[in-house]
């Protein structure tokens, strides 16, 4: 190295998110009840398939959700930010005090604010969000705002007085790319997502939009089976570690177009099919005998006539077991597509049958066998393309 190389300070190489594993597995190995955080998630990943900027996002790698954006070439040139959520607070307001408060009393960096900011250590430029079920306190309101409003610009009384608070808790305090507390101010956008229904309702929402933008609009029941489908998506890649599974924990835009594309293309072949034709044909695919074939075929004829026939039996009940069929089913896929039933299309098939019979004997002790009507729903869910029994064809 020359003498005038020497004197010229030598920039820090940070490397990418993508490229660095996550200090700790504590979220993939012990992560339970997260329905909520999944929730969220299946949110960011309609976010992706809509907006051509958010590129990949990590589910529980060096947060609970990495959301990456920007179309450059290099790391450098893209944005991470980096999601907290958080669903198992307590019934008050969040203040400054909660998101200060460490594990314990000398635990360094562990408080909600501390670990937000000391994210930014990466090579991409590092922005925060924390989602959160209760409101704040008016100390954090301006965390709210949309970046770029008002109330949150770095000069006003609000942001000053929260910068002046932080900065008494842990003076001193950067990250490790030496950014501080205003910083942080400056990229944290807090956001409330009231309760899991409210979050579920949302996304029902944003899928029948954006099917109805496609020029393609879904039935609710269709809805439903793609939203459980990107739920235990996105569960699986919460699940996994990065080692040996990094692929699964990095869901890229390419990905997740792919997969609303080739799920609207399905889901179009099934919608103007023969009736029972569709069945047939998937059945087919699974590799099952022209024999149950036919008699899944006339279960299915026999089913549509009882649910025409208005004395068959009461209308709640028919509709109570409709919805325990569509959850079993839609379960049943779920699984399938994650990879958590090992199974082909015959055994897969075989399984399902089991679960209608299993639903049919946990009936009340006395009432009329339907195994008949269940399984005849289950090949109308088939043949309206909800379901299918090869696992290679989802």
């Amino acid at each position: 190295m020359s003498e005038i190389e020497a004197a010229v300070p030598q920039q820090k190489t940070w490397p990418s998110i993508d490229d660095t594993a996550p200090k700790e597995q504590g979220g993939p190995i012990a992560r339970q009840g997260f329905s909520y955080q999944d929730e969220i998630a299946v949110g960011f990943l309609l976010d992706m398939i809509e907006d051509a900027g958010l590129t990949k996002i990590h589910f529980e790698t060096h947060d609970d959700i990495i959301l990456v954006r920007g179309p450059g070439a290099t790391p450098a040139q893209s944005t991470a930010e980096f999601v907290q959520v958080k669903a198992g607070e307590p019934d008050k307001l969040w203040s400054v005090a909660d998101i200060c408060q460490r594990k314990k009393r000398d635990a360094k960096g562990t408080s909600i604010f501390e670990t937000s900011l000391g994210r930014d250590g990466h090579d991409e430029i590092a922005v925060f969000r924390l989602v959160t079920l209760r409101p704040v306190v008016s100390d954090l309101t301006s965390l709210t705002y949309a970046f770029g409003s008002e109330g949150r610009k770095p000069g006003c009384e609000a942001m000053m007085a929260l910068e002046k608070a932080l900065n008494a808790k842990f003076p001193g305090l950067k990250s490790p790319k030496d950014n501080s507390c205003d910083y942080w101010l400056e990229n944290c956008l807090w956001e409330v997502r009231h309760d899991l229904k409210t979050v579920q309702k949302a996304n029902t929402v944003r899928l029948f939009t954006l099917a109805e933008k496609t020029g393609q609009p879904l039935l609710l029941e269709q809805i439903d089976v793609l939203l459980t489908e990107m739920r235990v998506w996105v569960k699986a890649a919460g699940d996994a570690k990065w080692m040996p599974d990094k692929a699964k924990k990095i869901v890229t835009r390419a990905e997740a177009v792919g997969w609303w594309q080739q799920r609207l293309a399905k889901l179009a072949q099934g919608a103007y099919a023969p009736s029972g034709g569709t069945l047939a044909e998937k059945m087919k695919a699974a590799d099952l005998p022209q024999s149950l074939i036919a008699m899944a075929v006339d279960l299915r004829l026999s089913y549509a006539a009882k649910v025409r026939t208005a004395t068959y039996m009461e209308p709640d009940l028919t509709e109570a077991l409709q919805e325990q069929v569509k959850s079993t089913a839609q379960s049943l896929s779920a699984n399938l597509a994650a990879g958590l039933l090992d199974l082909e299309g015959p055994q897969f098939h075989a399984l399902c049958l089991l679960e209608m019979n299993a639903l049919n004997d946990a009936r009340p002790s006395g009432s009329k066998d339907q195994a008949a009507f269940l399984k005849g729903c289950l090949y109308d869910i088939a043949d309206r393309c909800l379901l299918r029994f090869d696992r290679a064809a989802l």
